[in-house]
């Protein structure tokens, strides 16, 4: 069993620099490489010379020296993560590839653990190419590292999740079953095998800190593009709206978490929120339940 556990990272002013410009790499090379593939396509379209294989995140570094600086297996990941997006968009399960954004795309990376790289000692954890770097472990675990993702938030705030290979849970037989019902009005109404109805009230996180969004949106929006203010501005703003999204995933993880602990069979209806979200009446509703 492969899981994941994610800590707060609290890197110094040099290991923090390195981070960005790795996640700057990994971000880079996936841009180049989609890049080479769409020229590649066109180029087997048009018919003109013989076809020409995929690059590698190697062969880009003479062109750009600064990618001997990051971490080769984090360029190397970026080149999977590519190759996954293109084997989904071939199945059918998802779209064309896009360019990642600096602005809007997830800040972060993935390197893996060879030859023991990847170690916890005290309250430190060591990654590749940046050495022993503090984190707060608020959960121990049993098992074999695997990889590492490094991520950053707007707030400038990083993470690190590990993916430990540990051995399956034991099977547990069924004793209490569940029904969950999913909706807006009430977030949930789950029915157990005594017949017992449950209704779990809707948090509304997004609702009730719309106002404050508000202000802060417009405050941002008053300020000099590039000025030191308007910097200010974007990080309370993106703070504000960090706290929506940690008390969003702070009730569903301690409501999942209750759920799974009280039953052995969960049976919730199929649902496709992206599909749902396309009314306009309902959709902020739905991505603020999540």
């Amino acid at each position: 069993m492969l899981k994941g556990y994610k800590y707060r990272l609290h890197p110094t002013a040099a290991q923090a620099e390195f981070l960005v410009r790795t996640i700057g790499c990994a971000r880079f090379i996936y841009n180049k490489l989609l890049e080479d593939r769409i020229a590649i396509h066109e180029e087997s379209k048009t018919g003109t010379g013989p076809k020409r294989k995929p690059p590698t995140p190697a062969s880009y570094k003479p062109l750009f020296p600064f990618l001997c600086e990051a971490d080769s297996l984090a360029l190397a990941n970026a080149k999977l993560h590519l190759d996954t997006a293109f084997a989904k968009f071939f199945a059918g399960t998802a779209g064309f590839p896009v360019f990642k954004s600096r602005r809007k795309s997830r800040a972060s990376y993935t390197t893996n653990n060879q030859h023991g790289t990847i170690r916890i000692e005290g309250d430190r954890v060591r990654l590749p190419k940046v050495g022993f770097i503090r984190f707060t472990q608020h959960r121990i675990f049993d098992g074999e590292i695997r990889s590492a993702t490094v991520s950053m938030t707007k707030t400038g705030k990083f993470f690190v999740s590990l993916l430990v290979e540990q051995p399956d849970e034991p099977w547990v037989p069924a004793e209490h079953k569940i029904g969950i019902d999913l909706g807006l009005g009430h977030f949930a109404v789950m029915t157990n095998d005594a017949l017992v109805t449950e209704k779990v009230p809707n948090p509304r996180n997004l609702r009730e800190a719309e106002e404050r969004l508000r202000r802060a949106q417009r405050s941002l929006s008053r300020k000099k593009p590039g000025s030191r203010n308007r910097e200010k501005a974007r990080l309370l703003l993106a703070k504000k709206h960090e706290k929506v999204r940690n008390r969003r995933h702070d009730f569903l993880h301690k409501l999942s978490r209750r759920i799974v602990d009280e039953n052995q069979v969960v049976v919730v209806e199929t649902l496709k929120p992206r599909e749902m979200m396309q009314d306009r009446r309902l959709a902020k509703s739905i991505g603020d339940a999540g």
